[in-house]
């Protein structure tokens, strides 16, 4: 049962944003309905972090979290490989895609998981993905349950396009679609901008609202019926990722950790990726741009570089362990541009920040846990992002990188 507009106007009154009804009289019947189910399903109830930005934002104190590194790894793989195994043909093993995102910044309008990095013949970047998740099925003989996490922006251009091409060989009845929730944008006051007339302005809720979204989509009951207990989360943007890698399950598994960081040496003291750290003991994120000087340079008992692996966006969660710490999940309030419709009804779109989104993220997800086993991988093998058409991180470094494993592009 919708709520009715007598509803909506009580909800808007309540979180002081009875101006989204500016323009409700000039709307058509379908428009209203539209309007106000966005009304309806949109948490108002974190408008009001925004007043709190600044003790929000205050981070603990961060000490070294040490990695398991390449040797041990190596001495351990046949042991860690076989619990991993085991894991998955247990059918407790399920994987979920963050593809939301568009190619923009590659100079494309379709979602990034559509771009084609192929030279003589089509790949794409979902066809990679999809590759190294068979290598792991053909090596344990079982499927493993794929979420396909979309956005507003991508969700029928994502679902045609796989569709189309037979998921490239991956089972069909173990892909499984979502959409990624949004929260709405706001000015520096908190009050909701409208992007149309009968349009709430809204963004993605962050890389760490992946599980709510899951949750809300109704695939939670299927993890449970399906006795999942390990998810592993990876971004759509690594070509070369290994995922639900029996090995790093296994060792995740052995060492008793909630939750598996894959991670990579970092190339410079300044490489601008995230650090795996802890924070008042508890495992987190240090952001590049979080780490001091003495940081960069801080050494470990063997002389190493204490903060020294980056992490790739390839986690693996204990399932239960998300469910707990759902309702804990801390908000980030981020500076934004967002277009929107001023006084007399225009859109703008402004040059500078005019104000908030509110996300949450990966790193606090991690946070939130007791133990996470940061687990090394070799750079050239499982780590070639594209972010960029050309450059550091983009389709030109990833299609060398994919060359040297042996991928025909």
């Amino acid at each position: 049962m919708s709520m009715t507009l007598e509803q909506v106007k009580d909800k808007l009154e309540k979180y002081g944003q009875q101006h989204l009804l500016k323009y409700y009289d000039e709307l058509t019947q379908e428009q209203k309905q539209a309007l106000l189910e966005q009304i309806e399903i949109t948490d108002m109830s974190i408008l009001e972090a925004c007043h709190h930005r600044e003790e929000m934002a205050q981070k603990g104190v961060i000490t070294p979290l040490a990695a398991m590194q390449l040797s041990e790894i190596e001495a351990n793989k046949e042991s860690f490989t076989a619990t991993g195994l085991e894991a998955i043909r247990g059918g407790k093993v399920g994987a979920v895609l963050l593809a939301g995102g568009m190619g923009t910044r590659l100079g494309s309008d379709d979602p990034k998981g559509m771009y084609n990095v192929g030279l003589t013949r089509n790949l794409y970047i979902f066809e990679c993905l999809i590759n190294n998740l068979m290598d792991v099925v053909k090596q344990a003989g079982a499927w493993i349950h794929l979420f396909v996490m979309t956005s507003d922006k991508n969700h029928e251009a994502t679902v045609t396009f796989l569709n189309e091409h037979n998921f490239f060989g991956y089972s069909a009845e173990y892909i499984h679609f979502f959409k990624q929730e949004m929260a709405a944008a706001t000015d520096y006051e908190g009050k909701i901008y409208l992007e149309e007339k009968g349009k709430l302005s809204t963004s993605p809720n962050g890389n760490g609202g992946w599980f709510i979204s899951l949750k809300n989509a109704g695939l939670l009951d299927m993890v449970h019926q399906e006795g999942i207990e390990w998810i592993n989360v990876f971004a759509v943007d690594n070509v070369l990722q290994r995922i639900a890698d029996p090995c790093f399950i296994g060792a995740t598994i052995q060492k008793n950790c909630v939750v598996g960081s894959k991670v990579v040496r970092k190339s410079a003291p300044d490489e601008k990726v995230g650090v795996m750290c802890l924070e008042d003991g508890r495992p987190s994120i240090v952001e590049y741009y979080e780490l001091t000087e003495e940081m960069m340079h801080a050494k470990d008992a063997n002389g190493d570089p204490a903060y020294n692996f980056g992490v790739i966006l390839n986690y693996l969660f204990k399932e239960k362990d998300l469910e707990k710490m759902m309702a804990s999940l801390p908000l980030h309030i981020v500076e934004k541009k967002i277009p929107y419709l001023d006084e007399n009804g225009e859109l703008v779109k402004p040059e500078t920040p005019n104000g908030y989104k509110f996300e949450s993220l990966v790193l606090d997800m991690i946070h939130q846990l007791d133990s996470c086993l940061p687990f090394e991988v070799v750079r050239s093998k499982e780590f070639a992002p594209i972010k960029n058409k050309t450059g550091v991180d983009s389709v030109d470094s990833a299609r060398l990188l994919l060359v040297e494993n042996g991928v025909v592009l």
